[in-house]
């Protein structure tokens, strides 16, 4: 399986799901040799196979199939090993029948990770199945517990920062990304995404002019490790159109070099005052983008947005896997343009 399961298109899950009928054929003629190691032939390759097949089979309902699965890797690798732990406790949620098999099966994690706390498979099926049953402080609570045992888990810091943005803690959210960064720095969806909650962070005019001057700074960077990444510059576009369309005058009467002088003076402001006081981790943020440069940084990237978006096919490997949010922010654009 080329694709990993867990980035698959539904339709891709189901192609998957459809061959475990004919793999599970195949592998009958050797099962009766499975308990002699010297007539079988194994590798992690056939073991990741089969893992990435349970999570199809799961996915598109094939039940048995995916029991099937199951059975191998427990037979293989035991049922006290703690990833089968975690897959059969996924295998168990996906049959559960309503909340109150779900609640036991919370139940069944507190008891696993009382006798092992460090069962990290066990503990985020437990995290998932309290977000799943909307106890978000708990899950965050649980995840924060994880991560401090754990603070290299780049996974469990990416889901801690998403229930944060969920809640509205964006300042939070922010810390968990950039704790991704720390051990992937190169990672161009983590930068992205730290430009999005920036973005849409709240705070004082002062506070906001700097979260913006970031957002483009984190925008700007994820396109430069991948220049071919859509969603990036669907944030830079957005992200330069919101301080643009802020110079736009209010009136006729008004002028544009005016109205762009007014900001421009608010925002030369608010990068000193922005340098006069650094952040809280010592670091001084950085200046702001003056209009000339983001209109250039958004007419870059509407030229690329606008390219992209007349492609008959569109790689969803790049970033966004529905184009119809760039075709509407371009038309948006267009529109403004007009007024």
């Amino acid at each position: 399986m080329a694709t990993s399961p867990l980035r698959q298109t539904y339709s891709q899950a189901l192609v998957s799901s459809q061959q475990a009928s004919g793999y599970i054929a195949s592998n009958r003629s050797i099962t009766g040799l499975a308990s002699f190691p010297l007539f079988t032939h194994e590798s992690s390759e056939q073991w990741t196979t089969y893992e990435n097949m349970l999570y199809s089979c799961l996915r598109t309902g094939d039940d048995k199939a995916a029991h099937y699965f199951l059975q191998k890797l427990a037979l293989r690798f035991g049922k006290n090993d703690e990833r089968v732990m975690g897959l059969r406790g996924l295998y168990q949620e996906a049959m559960a029948e309503d909340s109150s098999a779900l609640l036991q099966m919370l139940r069944e994690y507190d008891e696993i990770l009382v006798e092992d706390p460090t069962n990290t498979p066990v503990r985020k099926r437990q995290i998932t199945l309290l977000r799943s049953l909307s106890r978000e402080a708990d899950a965050i609570n649980t995840l924060v517990e994880l991560l401090g045992a754990s603070p290299t888990d780049i996974e469990s810091w990416a889901e801690l920062a998403e229930h944060y943005v969920s809640q509205g803690l964006y300042q939070q959210a922010e810390f968990c990304l950039e704790e991704i960064l720390l051990s992937t720095p190169n990672a161009w969806n983590v930068h992205a995404r730290l430009g999005e909650v920036l973005f849409v962070s709240t705070g004082t005019s002062q506070d906001r002019i700097s979260s913006l001057a970031e957002s483009v700074r984190r925008f700007c960077r994820s396109i430069e490790l991948c220049d071919g990444y859509i969603r990036g510059f669907y944030g830079l576009k957005l992200v330069g159109k919101t301080v643009i369309q802020t110079a736009k005058p209010r009136d006729e009467s008004d002028g544009y070099l005016q109205a762009s002088e007014k900001l421009m003076a608010v925002i030369a402001e608010g990068a000193q005052n922005t340098v006069k006081t650094p952040s809280g981790n010592g670091d001084i943020a950085p200046p702001v983008p003056s209009i000339e440069v983001l209109q250039k940084l958004s007419e870059k990237a509407t030229s690329i947005l606008a390219e992209n978006a007349r492609k008959p096919h569109y790689d969803q490997s790049a970033g966004l896997t529905d184009l119809a949010f760039v075709v509407d922010l371009l038309k948006s654009f267009t529109a403004s343009q007009e007024r």
